[in-house]
């Protein structure tokens, strides 16, 4: 963790990405939506003049919306850009929330659905009827995880729908930089798109909403 402003390894690493590897400050108007917002991240995203910007989480204070991301107050297609670092593995119902987080990307968005994988395991650990903290903590590595993913994390988000690609993007800083910012050089960062043309949840001949929230 850094001393000043706190943020760990992966923020770090998925800043370097938003700005150097990707168009989002560059590109025109972005609705971006950020889930389980890291307050690091948060402050600088929410000051970028060309980003709309939405924060969500079921408990943390201060977000912009309250919500469960199984059950995401979106509207179909109306979201150009997803950050969800670390989130998933605290979902017990998982493949119900990249669903929904396909939902309301638009074709042609994308998704940065980051999650902690153990490369040495082949399949994700999951056992729901686990829930007691202790036990979570034994089997999960964290009191608040409900599974441990593994390889095949890449597969449960292609299986509800997205194009998955592990961006090895940390090898291609030099390694001053990685020293320097103190990313871990073995984290791909999975990169979900949703191909222009596909309209998930929208019935044919209909069109999304323009707004941007679902009525409550």
């Amino acid at each position: 963790m850094c001393p000043k402003c706190r943020s760990l390894e992966r923020h770090r690493l998925l800043w370097l990405y938003l700005t150097r590897a990707t168009d989002l400050f560059s590109s025109g108007y972005r609705r971006v939506l950020h889930i389980g917002p890291e307050p690091v991240l948060e402050q600088r995203l929410r000051s970028a003049p060309n980003v709309y910007y939405v924060s969500i989480d079921l408990h943390a204070p201060g977000v912009m919306c309250r919500a469960d991301i199984t059950r995401l107050p979106f509207h179909d297609n109306s979201l150009d850009v997803i950050i969800c670092y670390h989130v998933l593995e605290h979902v017990m119902d998982d493949r119900r929330a990249m669903k929904g987080l396909l939902r309301v990307l638009k074709p042609g968005g994308w998704a940065l659905l980051q999650s902690p994988v153990d490369l040495e395991r082949e399949a994700t650990y999951e056992d729901l009827t686990v829930d007691t903290p202790h036990e979570r903590e034994r089997l999960f590595g964290q009191s608040d995880h409900v599974r441990v993913y593994g390889r095949d994390y890449k597969d449960r988000l292609e299986a509800v729908g997205f194009h998955v690609k592990l961006d090895d993007y940390v090898k291609t800083l030099p390694a001053k930089l990685v020293r320097t910012f103190g990313v871990r050089s073995s984290e791909q960062i999975y990169v979900c798109t949703k191909a222009a043309g596909e309209r998930e949840g929208v019935a044919a001949g209909t069109q999304p909403s323009t707004r941007l929230w679902s009525k409550r």
